[in-house]
């Protein structure tokens, strides 16, 4: 008698391969995490040798310069080599630190939305309402819409460090080099150099700062969200010398953590899409308004920039308005859009308050 095999010959039903897939990704994905935490663990101790390391070179090169007039030029050649190589090696793993942190915390978010979305799409499946072939549910499309807006913003960073830091720290080391022929030769320019290398050193720091409080701005959640949006409208006012006002009513308080990053991401994006649509227009003011109440938080995000058609928007493939609507829906609210080509833009969704507990 010929052995049967089960399901010979059947296709396997696309509801149970994605959440087969779904799976697969949740365990690389803490595969994933693990490795990132035990190396940044590794770069922490790392750091914590290299900090001690400049201090050390960093009093000694004072002794140096205590005795610059009569200490021999290949001791000082070599006290400023080994601090510029400190500072340079101390600056490399401190990036490198801030990496792996938004690594893994950007990692524990995406393993957090996999374990809920797990829990949901199975009752979804069950319920009748996901089957057939080619079909895309509300859930795996909503997925589909957060990960590939993820992946825009991780390719939007990584474009901003590989033109700004990445570029900067490459030039640090041609200047420490210049700096190092220039001391046996010209010391007035040496010094020069030296300066013109903290600096470029600044304004790098300054820059890897910004990036890392868009990645998650720690004001969040020391402060609460009224706080954080009004330093980042500030911030963001002096880098781009955009009119940014802000108006807030209401009671300002701390609402559950991940309705605060809703909101500030929603306020972030619709506040960022109206400075980079309307940057040649030099008049262009950008209003974001916030009125809270008892049991709703409404925000309203508006420009009297060059407008859009927010039908186009809606069919095109940008995923910035369409994720927000999703979220604020999610949590029981709704968003409008009032916009034409040549009248400006409002964005205005109001969700429930959800309250941190005491």
């Amino acid at each position: 008698m010929a052995l049967q095999v089960p399901n010979a010959g059947v296709e396997e039903n696309p509801w149970e391969a994605f959440l087969k897939e779904l799976d697969n990704e949740y365990e690389q994905a803490q595969r994933t995490l693990k490795e990132v935490s035990l190396m940044l663990t590794q770069s922490q101790a790392e750091l914590a040798k290299l900090t001690q390391r400049n201090a050390s070179i960093t009093a000694h090169l004072q002794q140096v310069q205590a005795q610059f007039d009569t200490m021999p030029r290949s001791d000082i050649k070599m006290a400023y080599n080994a601090a510029l190589d400190a500072q340079q090696r101390l600056l490399v793993m401190r990036g490198q630190l801030d990496k792996l942190q938004n690594d893994e915390e950007a990692l524990r978010r995406y393993v957090t939305l996999i374990e809920k979305v797990r829990q949901i799409l199975p009752m979804a499946g069950r319920g009748g309402k996901i089957s057939g072939k080619g079909y895309s549910g509300s859930g795996s499309a909503m997925l589909e819409m957060v990960i590939n807006a993820q992946e825009a913003e991780r390719q939007r960073l990584s474009r901003q460090m590989h033109d700004g830091p990445a570029q900067a720290l490459s030039n640090f080391i041609v200047q420490t080099e210049i700096v190092a022929r220039l001391l046996d030769i010209d010391q007035a320019r040496a010094k020069e150099e030296m300066a013109s290398l903290k600096d470029a050193a600044t304004s790098t720091f300054k820059q890897v700062r910004t990036f890392i409080f868009e990645l998650r701005p720690m004001m969040l959640d020391d402060l609460g969200l009224f706080p954080t949006i009004k330093r980042y409208l500030e911030s963001l006012k002096e880098q781009t010398g955009c009119d940014i006002n802000i108006n807030i009513k209401g009671s300002e308080r701390r609402y559950q953590s991940f309705l605060e990053v809703m909101i500030f991401r929603a306020i972030q994006e619709l506040v960022g899409n109206a400075y980079r649509h309307n940057q040649e227009s030099p008049r262009v003011q950008i209003t974001v308004s916030l009125v809270a109440d008892d049991t709703t938080l409404r925000v309203s995000v508006s420009d009297n920039g060059k407008g859009f058609d927010p039908e186009a928007v809606e069919k095109s493939s940008s995923l910035g308005l369409k994720l927000i609507r999703e979220r604020v829906e999610l949590l029981g609210g709704y968003m409008e859009i009032d916009a034409g080509i040549g009248r400006g833009a409002r964005i205005t969704f109001q969700v429930p308050i959800l309250e941190a507990e005491a």
